[in-house]
């Protein structure tokens, strides 16, 4: 039952460990102590070097380890017109799991978006000549944009229209894959961390003191999912990926995704979804019933916010659980997120994020063959 497109059996989500070397390169960079010419070169040569481990541990979905960004949110929301700042204080935190929080970030839209031109094409560019595997892209949903930036953050000077702000970004990701397409690409991972989150009571009242329903966000934002899904070259493949924030191993939202289930599998027109699962505060599996029989799930059951390896024993039998409900043959494993969502903020370990990865393949393999 191995699959020869993505998302793989063995899949992951895209980011992972920066070197220390090029962590405080890019520190030097951020200071302005060095230009980015300068850095060019040793993104180039981190990214040579992890494409070879991914190579090397037997995956098939290959990426850059986003390493060229400062944070996975980053590097396409910043050209188009979006600021992203840390809050202060606000109304969306990340929690730790001993009862810790910080702000999350804030979004700001103080100009009409606007698409200029790719920054992700070079890089992927510089990918594809580096494998013969399939190499993937990952973008940030605009959904992302809308929830982090709260009542104030979209200037209602330049967008006194809110439909006006949803047509210039999706147009402005429609030109990017577009770009992508021309360029290469066939497989694409858009990263949607809100209607997961629509699901925890704590964020729905959230979303009601600043004046919206939860209920008919969700289908807004699965709207806007399907209409940049529907811009898409014919031969590109969507993935989306779904959890509940990542920051330095903290997380925004705990629910399973029941409340949301409905709309996320059957409405939305993905062809498949990343999805976690490697803690109770994703729930049960029982919402995969609402997955269509052409959909593919790839079960997020590795933690990115541990280094504890999971036993093969253990992720053998949570595949077999969720069979109950999906058949095997549209299932899929990695991980629950990715492994170092900023350049510089993950709790994970070169090595204990290579167990991982290796244990991933291993356990795709027992499952589902070679």
């Amino acid at each position: 039952m191995e699959r020869t497109l993505p998302p793989f059996r063995a899949d992951h989500v895209g980011s992972l460990v920066r070197p220390p070397w090029l962590i405080a390169a890019r520190q030097e960079f951020n200071a302005g102590k060095i230009t980015h010419d300068a850095l060019r070169p040793l993104e180039d040569k981190a990214v040579r070097e992890v494409v070879a481990m991914q190579e090397e541990i037997g995956l098939h979905s290959i990426t850059d380890g986003e390493f060229r960004r400062q944070t996975y949110l980053t590097e396409f929301l910043n050209p188009i017109g979006v600021e992203l700042r840390q809050r202060t204080s606000d109304d969306l935190v990340y929690h730790d799991d001993h009862g810790g929080t910080v702000p999350a970030t804030k979004a700001f839209v103080e100009h009409r978006i606007e698409w200029k031109q790719s920054v992700n094409v070079e890089a992927f560019a510089f990918l594809k000549s580096m494998t013969k595997e399939t190499p993937k892209v990952t973008l940030p949903a605009p959904t992302q944009v809308h929830l982090f930036a709260g009542t104030n953050g979209i200037n209602k000077s330049v967008y006194p229209d809110i439909e006006r702000f949803w047509d210039d970004i999706v147009a402005a990701y429609h030109a990017e894959l577009k770009a992508l397409g021309n360029a290469g690409c066939t497989y694409v991972q858009i990263d949607e961390t809100c209607i997961p989150k629509l699901a925890d009571p704590e964020i729905q009242n959230v979303v009601a003191k600043r004046g919206d329903d939860w209920r008919k966000l969700t289908q807004k934002y699965a709207s806007v999912l399907n209409r940049i899904i529907d811009g898409a070259p014919a031969r590109m493949q969507i993935a989306i990926h779904h959890c509940r924030g990542n920051n330095a191993g903290m997380w925004q939202a705990q629910a399973g995704y029941d409340a949301v289930a409905e709309i996320m599998f059957s409405e939305v027109k993905a062809k498949s979804y990343l999805l976690e699962y490697d803690s109770p505060r994703a729930g049960d599996f029982a919402p995969l019933r609402f997955m269509p029989k052409d959909k593919i799930a790839v079960l997020g059951l590795v933690s990115t916010k541990s280094t504890r390896l999971e036993p093969a024993s253990e992720l053998t039998s949570r595949i077999d659980e969720a069979s109950k409900i999906v058949p095997l043959d549209r299932l899929c494993l990695g991980p629950q997120c990715g492994f170092s969502c900023g350049f510089a903020g993950s709790p994970m370990t070169y090595e204990s994020q290579l167990q991982k990865l290796q244990r991933i393949v291993e356990v795709a393999r027992s499952v589902w063959g070679t």
